[in-house]
């Protein structure tokens, strides 16, 4: 095993929703070695979506440990990022008294709607930089304080996955300043908890985690993490940051005005902006990255999910993974779908919105289409939600000058097209990187010193492929996007009274009775 340290090698750590990915890079952004770990994403009941911290954390030790062993060299520190918003209660000796609820789990829902409805919800959005949404930690405390007080009480500390994580590694009880900005509890503009927040929320400053720099770096890892891992115990541990802001780190989209657009499972568009802020709507998010680096823009439930959707519901005979053959489908249609539109809220939706409410719907549909149009508007809808969070991100107060995508959807030469005729700007396509990886591994070269700053990003990340809009296309989308956008609103007294029926409503086919004797 290797026991000296070599000044370029810095192994990201990137725990997702489904997965976690260790990936060692050098300073020239060349990935050495990389391994995966997947793990199951449970629904115990309608609207949840937990996991068990033991298997996240295993599947942690061992991608770290299967990087370590396929590496040649020495290892000069580890880094650290994750997908943001989860929550953990933990008792006083750090046992989980409670699952890791991620942000797909929308059992907060009502709390996320009463905060929203009164004028301070806003003034917490823009304090913050959380939406009042159930993804969010602070509603889901709310719930927790109302539908569970007993556990609620035996709560020692309220922690995320990564914050679990480095306490098991290292031993230290901290939370970086970027997924504190996830929370809903924390001040962006001071760095400090905000007293109201944990006020509604119920809890104290001491039942959180000590908050820190994302560049702040931790002495070294437990005699029992060492030996799991295969590293010294001196090891450097660089604390990181959340998934979204270290995606932008990633592709390269470090400057003002340049805009990361990424699509895998869901979507996200975000700007990295030099000073904290939202727009007065509250459209978007604000997350740090560093001090002087934040990223504004929003998430939307429903990306590549929706194409799987669609080879199940429309395609089944296709199989699992037909990923091709369905794209393959949708070029068939033509753009705009022969008037066809798709709300994609399949699984509810955020930005702009930020509401659990909507419910997908397709409006528009005639006795002509056939199911590709189906399909291609699916594709459609996913893009046109990404343009409505742009809006918002230009309604912050941000130019966008350049956008950069990534994510699995970047494969196909139809949704990159596509993308780029429905957003109207030309997008520039990065060689693969690993996303969240690589922007954790630069965060913690930076932290570490062996690169200058972050902004290294911009040049160590190459295009492979600019997309240009079809003028035509993109008419076509710009004529359709403002009816698009007026849909959400039209259909909400629809998605409230369906959300009331719901309940009644049979989960399962009613198996028809038999002939009377």
């Amino acid at each position: 095993m290797p026991t000296g340290t070599l000044p370029g090698v810095v192994i990201g750590v990137d725990l997702g929703t489904t997965s976690t990915k260790a990936v060692a890079y050098d300073t020239d952004g060349r990935l050495l070695a990389s391994h995966t770990a997947g793990y199951p994403l449970d629904d115990p009941q309608p609207g949840y979506a937990e996991q068990n911290p033991e298997v996240i954390l295993a599947a942690v030790v061992g991608s770290i440990r299967a990087v370590v062993a396929e590496l040649a060299a020495p290892v000069a520190g580890l880094s650290f990022g994750s997908a943001m918003h989860s929550l953990i209660g933990l008792d006083q000796d750090g046992n989980p008294l409670t699952p890791s609820v991620t942000w797909a789990d929308a059992r907060a829902t009502r709390q996320a709607e009463r905060l929203r409805a009164v004028p301070s919800g806003l003034a917490l959005h823009r304090r913050t930089g959380t939406p009042m949404h159930p993804m969010s930690p602070l509603p889901r405390l709310l719930w927790y304080a109302e539908q569970e007080p007993k556990l609620f009480e035996r709560v020692a500390h309220w922690v995320g996955i990564k914050e679990w994580v480095l306490l098991r590694l290292c031993d230290a009880l901290v939370i970086d300043h970027s997924i504190a900005s996830g929370t809903g509890l924390m001040d962006i503009h001071r760095l400090e908890w905000d007293t109201e927040a944990l006020t509604i929320a119920g809890i104290t400053e001491e039942q959180l985690p000590r908050l820190v720099a994302t560049t702040a770096v931790l002495p070294g890892l437990t005699p029992q993490a060492a030996t799991a891992t295969g590293l010294p115990k001196r090891t450097p541990v660089v604390v990181g940051a959340g998934d979204g802001p270290l995606a932008n780190l990633g592709l390269g989209a470090v400057h003002p005005g340049m805009v990361a657009c990424s699509i895998g499972t869901s979507g996200a568009m975000r700007v990295m902006v030099e000073r904290p802020g939202v727009d007065p709507l509250g459209g978007v998010f604000c997350y740090a990255l560093t001090e002087d680096r934040w990223t504004v823009g929003g998430a939307i439930n429903n990306g590549g999910i929706v194409l799987k959707w669609a080879g199940t519901a429309l395609a089944p005979e296709l199989g699992e993974h037909a990923e091709e053959e369905l794209v393959a489908i949708a070029a068939r249609a033509p753009v705009g779908s022969g008037g066809l539109i798709m709300l994609p809220y399949l699984h509810s939706e955020r930005a702009p919105h930020w509401s659990a409410l909507p419910r997908g719907a397709y409006v528009g549909l005639t006795h002509g289409h056939r199911r590709e149009h189906l399909v291609r508007a699916a594709l459609e809808g996913v893009c046109q939600q990404l343009a409505l969070v742009l809006s918002s991100v230009r309604a912050a107060g941000n130019e966008v000058r350049e956008i950069r995508a990534g994510g699995g959807f970047a494969r196909s030469g139809l949704w990159r097209q596509m993308l780029a005729d429905v957003l109207g700007l030309p997008v520039s396509f990065p060689a693969a990187h690993e996303g969240s990886s690589f922007g954790a591994a630069l965060l913690g070269m930076q932290a570490l010193g062996l690169i200058p700053s972050i902004d290294v990003a911009a040049d160590l990340v190459r295009i492979e492929e600019t997309v240009r809009p079809n003028p035509a296309a993109a008419a076509t989308y710009a004529s359709l996007l403002p009816l698009f956008a007026e849909l959400y609103d039209a259909l909400v007294p629809a998605f409230t009274s369906m959300r009331r029926l719901a309940p009644g409503l049979p989960a399962q086919p009613v198996t028809p009775a038999g002939p009377p004797m």
